[in-house]
């Protein structure tokens, strides 16, 4: 039996870099100067990976604790000895307006100050090279150490003696000390005043962009943690909205399903803007939008299909690579870069794809957005959900063999149509060429089709049970019954265990797939399922299903991809995007209106 636990991690960023730090205070994931580039630091998936620690001269804490400063993205991590020193460690990546515009440099900053007693701390910084995993050069300057990488470098400017730092000594803590690490570029300011000024409006940045959000009134500050590890998942550069930000942690140890998540999804992608459009924030949407004409604009030049997934610079995460060098997760292999998944066909991408250009038409905030451009892209969309309807496809969860005409894809083709014959209805696009409404009824046909006994399967020639089609709630699908015949039928068979809180969470499914049979709970599902009861008017049952898989969080408040409500482990890639939309979704729709409240 594998030994698994919750991920100790807390995640930093600015929508540029994100890094995750350990209970332990060591930087054991960072990937510069993009968060789908080779690691500087990854420990996370070898103990030669590279790390940034700073730990007790003993090696041994009595007591580590983690929280964030409240509102923020800035960590605080407590470390305390056997013999009561205790010293603290702040963790921040800059972002906040400076000339008009975002400051989010490559960098991350690291405060470490005494709290009590006489700690001995070592500070090791490890950096490697990439996936050689070669440790980086290092020449040391006045006030910094530079670490050189491929053509470029890496810079440590400190407070602390250089010494030290260099030769990994031990040596009292007696004062705040201050590390700034940067990619290609140098501190030249005293690093006391420019960490102490970046941290101060990184906090008001951070507390600023909470205060204007919406939040639900039930699970508040699980909604708000949900939301700031989210906006993180936004490479704002670009506009890609990220998968997660690792790559290779495994869904089920020894099983082989380790993927590289640090890209952009498109389906996902959707997912993640419905969650902002209900904490009220769009300029996530903007950004993504101009991404994805991009990429749209490619393919239809091309007349090629849309892939399912891309890099953060529009191209295609090929080929799927493994490096050997690198042992996994707590040994758990193999690691991977790139994603086999973007030479898919998967259909649901136009349905989604559709859903996400609506808001334009549907809203009157957006009516700057009601371009010629994104007409044709919505219109170009369309056309692929009418061609797509009951066309086999690897489906929204990858597989990689044995393609077949799925439900999910077929509700998702009905979901964009349904919204393209009401846009029309707005008087929108009134040079469109064909009828949506005969389209959008072949589309629900076909997901009537693979209806059995009462519930849709997973498609017209196999009828097991998918987790996903509990979206027909929430896509408004016509049949409402059938609808929670469905939803019934997911619970009844896909749930993970008999007993609370076991019975709150979902297998994706329970059917062979190119690994055999998946072991551990979905987290999304649970959210979707809740979501979906809440739609119906059983909004008890999803208040505790919700409370349930609240469980899945670690201390942090962080979710995976998977969870293992059994064993109590978090599994798969971390943070996940999906699961962090699907809490924020499903707390909106549990949570009754502010003016029941007030």
């Amino acid at each position: 039996m594998y030994d698994f636990s919750m991920y100790s991690y807390g995640l930093v960023g600015n929508c540029q870099i994100s890094a995750l730090v350990s209970k332990h205070g060591s930087i054991d994931w960072l990937c510069l100067p993009r968060p789908d580039s080779p690691p500087v630091f990854g420990q996370l998936l070898d103990n030669e990976g590279g790390h940034f620690s700073i730990t007790l001269a003993s090696g041994h804490a009595e007591s580590t604790t983690q929280h964030y400063l409240a509102n923020t993205n800035i960590l605080i991590t407590d470390i305390r000895g056997p013999n009561s020193e205790h010293f603290r460690i702040t963790d921040f990546c800059p972002r906040f307006e400076q000339y008009g515009r975002m400051f989010r440099p490559m960098s991350l900053f690291r405060i470490v100050e005494p709290i009590s007693g006489s700690p001995f701390i070592r500070v090791s910084c490890n950096p490697v090279t990439g996936w050689n995993k070669e440790e980086a050069k290092s020449i040391r300057g006045n006030s910094h150490v530079r670490f050189e990488f491929r053509g470029d470098c890496l810079r440590l400017t400190t407070s602390m003696p250089l010494t030290y730092l260099c030769e990994k000594t031990t040596f009292a803590l007696k004062e705040k000390l201050y590390l700034g690490l940067t990619w290609s570029s140098a501190i030249e300011e005293d690093i006391v005043q420019v960490t102490e000024s970046f941290f101060q409006q990184t906090k008001d940045y951070w507390n600023t962009w909470v205060k204007h959000c919406s939040i639900p009134s039930m699970f508040q500050a699980e909604t708000i943690r949900s939301a700031l590890a989210l906006k993180l998942h936004c490479y704002e550069d670009t506009g890609a909205i990220l998968a997660a930000l690792t790559t290779s942690l495994p869904e089920e140890p020894g099983s082989g399903r380790n993927w590289d998540y640090r890209y952009c999804w498109l389906r996902d992608s959707h997912f993640v803007l419905s969650a902002f459009h209900n904490l009220g924030h769009f300029e996530e949407m903007e950004g993504f939008l101009k991404f994805f004409l991009g990429i749209a604009q490619k393919h239809e030049d091309s007349h090629e299909r849309l892939a399912p997934v891309y890099t953060l610079s529009q191209e295609l995460p090929l080929p799927e690579t493994r490096h050997p060098l690198w042992h996994g997760y707590n040994g758990y292999g193999p690691v991977h870069t790139n994603n086999q998944a973007a030479e898919h066909v998967q259909n649901d991408v136009y349905g989604e794809m559709v859903l996400t250009l609506s808001p334009i038409y549907f809203d009157e905030r957006f009516v700057h957005l009601r371009t010629k451009d994104h007409e044709n892209l919505l219109a170009h969309l369309a056309r692929h959900c009418e061609r797509s309807i009951s066309q086999p496809d690897a489906g929204l969860w990858e597989v990689r063999n044995g393609w077949q005409d799925h439900s999910f894809t077929n509700l998702m083709c009905w979901a964009g149509l349904e919204r393209i014959s009401r846009i029309q209805n707005f008087h929108h696009m009134p040079n469109f060429t064909f009828d949506p409404i005969e389209a959008r009824d072949r589309a629900l046909i076909a997901v009537l089709k693979a209806a059995a006994e009462g519930s849709i399967r997973n498609g017209p020639n196999d009828i097991s049970f998918d987790s996903a089609l509990s979206l027909a709630t929430i896509l408004r699908f016509p049949d409402e019954k059938l609808c929670l015949a469905t939803l019934r039928d997911i619970q009844k068979h896909l749930a993970l265990g008999t007993t609370k809180p076991a019975s709150s969470f979902f297998y994706r499914y329970i059917r062979n797939d190119d690994f055999g049979k998946p072991d551990s709970a979905f987290v999304i599902c649970s959210f979707w399922i809740a979501q979906a009861l809440a739609r119906l008017g059983h909004r008890d049952e999803a208040i505790s299903i919700l409370k349930d898989t609240t469980q899945a969080c670690n201390h942090l408040g962080l979710l995976s991809e998977h969870y293992h409500p059994l064993r109590k482990n978090q599994l798969g890639n971390f943070p996940q995007a999906y699961s962090h939309v699907g809490l924020i979704n499903a707390a909106f729709a549990v949570s009754p209106p502010w003016s029941e409240i007030l």
